[in-house]
Parts: C-alpha cells; sequence; structure tokens
C-alpha cells in the first residue's frame, strides 16, 4: 500500500482549500476528533447517510442490490453521483460500475463511513479531489478503485526439469 501524497494546494478546489482549513482548525480544538469518532456520535450519522443514500436510490429508480461487503444501487443516473459511483453511508451508487475490486474498494469507504459518521463528509472534501493524494482513495486502494493500472505479475520462468 502505498502513502498518501500531501495534495498540491494549487490543484485543490477554493471550496477543498477552505474546507481543509475548517478541518485543520477542528483538529485544535482537543478531544474533537474523539467525541466525533465516539461510536454513539459516528453511528447515527453514519445510519443517517445511509437512509439518504437508499432514499436517493429509490427516488432515482435505481436497482438495489445487497452484495457481501456493500449494498449498492445501480443503474443510477450518471448525474446522481460522482466519479464512477460514490459511496454514502453503507451504499455505494453507481451506473454500472459494480466489478468484484470496486466493490472491495467502496466496501472500504463504507468502513470509513462507519468510523467517522457525518464528519467523513468534511474530511473527503479536506483530502481534495485528485485520488493519487486523497488519503481515503488511497487507503481503499487505488487500484481497487480504478486510479491505477493493476501491477503486472512478474514472468517467471519455470525451471526446465
Amino acid at each position: 500500500m502505498s502513502l498518501p501524497v500531501r495534495p498540491d494546494p494549487a490543484k485543490l478546489s477554493r471550496f477543498e482549500r477552505g474546507m481543509g482549513s475548517f478541518v485543520r482548525g477542528g483538529a485544535r480544538i482537543p478531544g474533537l476528533r474523539r467525541l466525533l469518532m465516539w461510536p454513539p456520535i459516528a453511528r447515527p450519522g453514519y445510519w443517517f447517510a445511509t437512509a439518504c443514500a437508499f432514499v436517493w436510490g429509490r427516488i432515482l429508480f435505481g436497482r438495489f442490490t445487497k452484495g457481501p461487503q456493500i449494498w449498492y444501487f445501480w443503474r443510477m443516473p450518471k448525474w446522481s453521483y460522482g466519479r464512477g459511483g460514490t459511496t454514502i453511508g453503507a451504499i455505494y451508487l453507481t451506473t454500472d460500475n459494480v466489478a468484484p475490486r470496486i466493490l472491495e474498494h467502496e466496501a472500504v469507504h463504507r468502513t470509513q463511513w462507519r468510523a467517522y459518521g457525518l464528519a467523513f463528509i468534511p474530511l473527503y472534501i479536506a483530502a481534495g479531489s485528485p485520488a493519487l493524494t486523497n488519503r481515503f482513495e488511497v487507503e481503499a486502494g487505488l487500484e481497487k478503485g480504478g486510479y491505477l493500472r493493476p501491477h503486472a505479475l512478474p514472468h517467471h520462468p519455470s525451471p526446465n526439469p
């Protein structure tokens, strides 16, 4: 697993830079991170986000599937989510990006939502939109998420008997 590189501020939007300042300011408040990640605080935010994503998927007539690691709506309009798909709470929204490796990647985002609750929103935005420098995308796996080409396995010729 590669470590995230600090995003280049010149490549971040004004909104992302502002959210970064907001998150850094919050980090200076003693105990705030611990409070926000405390399960009685984070978990209701996770459930709320999941409920919102479920309603969004139903309103837009997505096809609902319960996968082994994550629930998802597919056949969603492309304008209804970001990039190739978006995980909100425990639900992944996409048009057709449901390969097993993608679902594994999105299951990590589900775990991140569960840990951070609604605080995940400003934290993710502050991490920046370039996936290669976004710590949450790096943690979920850039190759599995389709941001990097998978490394080819080295070819080792078999020894002659």
